[in-house]
């Protein structure tokens, strides 16, 4: 198990000084198709790096169409798994690249998606637990997105589904957990309490207005987060510099909602 190898690249990802991360998610190419906000991989790549962006995530595409030679440098997160919204299950999440591979184009971390509660369920958990021992193997952070959805879910928000789902993920090796914000403190704190490994919170469908997302950011930290992975919200902004420049300041400059507005 590589402990030094895990720990020089999570440096990549997180700031040293905070401990907190700001990662944007670039996936969803495999999943929806050239959305708007990724038709142009390298120009919103500078555009959230500019805005103090610590990593971005993304299939290997991002790396080879996207990534680096452009503005300032920033963090790469390779994802392994997927699914597309054209398949008989988009729930499905299945591993399509390796830690090996990821290694191999340089990344500084890599991430799954495991959806608990879903029908295939044991496959995901079984390639969680596959990736995680390579990972140790290798040396290389590991970000799992854990998402509770499937039948038995009622609320994929409820703060019971999340904080197990969030659990599961530690469990079974990830370094570092992506999930769903639980809607406000009080909860979200059960879901990071009960969690033994960093915990940064999903951006979700886009929201209607900055405002809420920002407050939605600074709630996540003060219940114990380390960040936010949040996508759609960015990428598919009016002044996604902008944007992402105020949550910089929220999650590593420690900039209340309400002061970034008054400015």
């Amino acid at each position: 198990m590589s402990t030094i190898g895990k720990s020089v690249r999570m440096e990549r990802i997180f700031n040293r000084n905070t401990g907190n991360t700001i990662v944007i998610p670039m996936d969803h190419g495999v999943g929806a198709g050239p959305i708007k906000g990724l038709i142009n991989l390298p120009e919103t790549v500078n555009k959230v790096a500019e805005g103090g962006a610590n990593a971005v995530l993304g299939h290997m595409g991002l790396p080879k169409h996207g990534h680096r030679g452009y503005g300032r440098d920033i963090g790469l997160i390779i994802h392994l798994s997927g699914s597309t919204s054209l398949g008989p299950d988009p729930n499905h999440k299945v591993l399509v690249t390796t830690v090996e591979e990821a290694i191999k184009i340089g990344a500084d971390a890599v991430s799954v998606h495991i959806n608990i509660g879903a029908d295939d369920e044991a496959k995901m958990l079984h390639d969680l637990g596959h990736v995680a021992q390579k990972c140790d193997e290798w040396g290389m952070p590991l970000l799992a997105m854990m998402y509770p959805r499937g039948p038995k879910i009622i609320a994929e928000h409820d703060v019971d589904y999340v904080k197990h789902a969030a659990r599961v993920g530690a469990e079974l090796g990830a370094d570092i957990i992506k999930t769903n914000y639980t809607g406000d403190i009080d909860s979200f704190k059960e879901v990071v309490s009960g969690c033994p490994v960093p915990v940064v919170v999903a951006g979700g469908p886009q929201m209607e207005t900055e405002y809420q997302l920002m407050e939605m950011v600074q709630d996540s930290l003060e219940a114990g987060g380390r960040g936010v992975a949040i996508g759609r919200n960015v990428f598919q902004s009016d002044n996604p510099t902008k944007l992402m420049s105020n949550i910089a300041k929220i999650v590593h400059e420690g900039y209340s909602v309400e002061e970034i507005m008054d400015k």
